[in-house]
């Protein structure tokens, strides 16, 4: 994977003690970054990995309601759970 460099500005005391934790833990503070940052989800990997909703995706109106959703319901199955 390509790496790249990146400049970022923190205050003194937090980066004082994110240096102290990385050492005391026998990494870098790029592994710590890198580590955190692989935690945020990929902003398309549902649809990525669910190609059904992916489709649906846009099929209903913004507008619905879960109570519509259970008027639907009580009018198809005479029920509403």
């Amino acid at each position: 994977m390509e790496e790249t460099k990146l400049t970022i500005r923190l205050p003194k005391p937090l980066l004082d003690n994110v240096k102290r934790y990385a050492r005391q833990h026998n990494t870098t503070l790029t592994n710590l970054i890198g580590e955190y940052l692989r935690r945020i989800p990929v902003q398309d990997e549902l649809l990525d990995q669910a190609p059904t909703v992916k489709r649906l995706t846009g099929t209903l109106s913004a507008d619905l309601t879960p109570e519509d959703y259970k008027s639907h319901l009580e009018e198809k199955y005479g029920r509403t759970d």
